[in-house]
């Protein structure tokens, strides 16, 4: 009955206010902060193929545990895979809170957003229209992840980018994530006074900076190295499921 009773006054039993929405505001933080911080890794990770195949090679069967278990095992992969996608669901959930609920309400948003002209709220219009798209493009990419740890590496991965045309995908979400991610974590710092120190308002133009400098480096970064995984599948004639093995070794390995 309490339950039923704050859903329809937002306020307890005892005449308090509900502290469930500043709860699920910890835990959109909390949840979106792992999300960006993970993202930057991942970044990082498809990045090493700007290294060289061997070293991106070299990488992935680090993270089938290749140095414990001989030859990796691609399923530790889809565990990890999976622990993000739950991470992933949870954050989306509680940021359909934040959604517009209808025409209407987006309307006096857009039109609230654009008589301020202040950039955190037209970043924070990008953050749940990204967040949308993200809601269905990013769900594909980590199935397939989840499904096919096997053919993450510098054939696999170029393969799917090319011949599954999925460099598409990957353009839409390399805009959308490292955006929202950058956007995300400026706002959340901001929200919660992390790094206000004795002037919020001269910390607030420094991070605004760091955020602007993270997006930069981080869509640049993703473009190269797109362009890196389509120029693999393009100059390679590469089969279905064929992996790549180091140069020390004059064959392919197939499944």
């Amino acid at each position: 009955m309490e339950k039923v009773i704050e859903a329809y006054t937002g306020v307890t039993t005892q005449g308090k206010k509900s502290r469930t929405p500043a709860k699920m505001d910890v835990w959109l933080t909390a949840t979106g902060v792992v999300l960006a911080l993970f993202m930057m890794g991942h970044m990082l990770f498809v990045s090493t193929i700007l290294l060289g195949k061997d070293v991106m090679h070299a990488v992935t069967k680090a993270f089938e545990l290749d140095f414990i278990f001989e030859g990796g095992i691609p399923a530790v992969v889809s565990f990890f895979v999976l622990a993000i996608t739950i991470v992933f669901i949870i954050h989306a959930i509680l940021g359909l809170r934040k959604f517009p609920t209808s025409y209407k309400t987006y309307i006096k948003i857009k039109e609230h957003a654009k008589m301020m002209k202040h950039n955190d709220t037209s970043m924070w219009m990008f953050q749940w229209i990204s967040g949308l798209i993200m809601m269905f493009a990013a769900m594909i990419h980590l199935f397939i992840m989840f499904t096919q740890p096997q053919n993450i590496g510098p054939f696999g991965s170029a393969y799917r980018v090319v011949e599954d045309h999925m460099w598409l995908l990957y353009i839409v979400l390399l805009i959308c994530v490292e955006i929202h991610g950058s956007v995300g974590l400026y706002r959340a710092a901001m929200k919660w006074g992390w790094f206000d120190g004795e002037n919020p308002k001269a910390t607030r133009a420094k991070m605004l900076k760091v955020k602007k400098l993270l997006s930069v480096v981080f869509l640049t970064l993703g473009v190269v190295t797109l362009l890196a995984y389509i120029k693999i599948g393009l100059e390679n004639d590469i089969a279905p499921g064929q992996k790549y093995q180091p140069t020390n070794s004059s064959k392919f390995i197939n499944n």
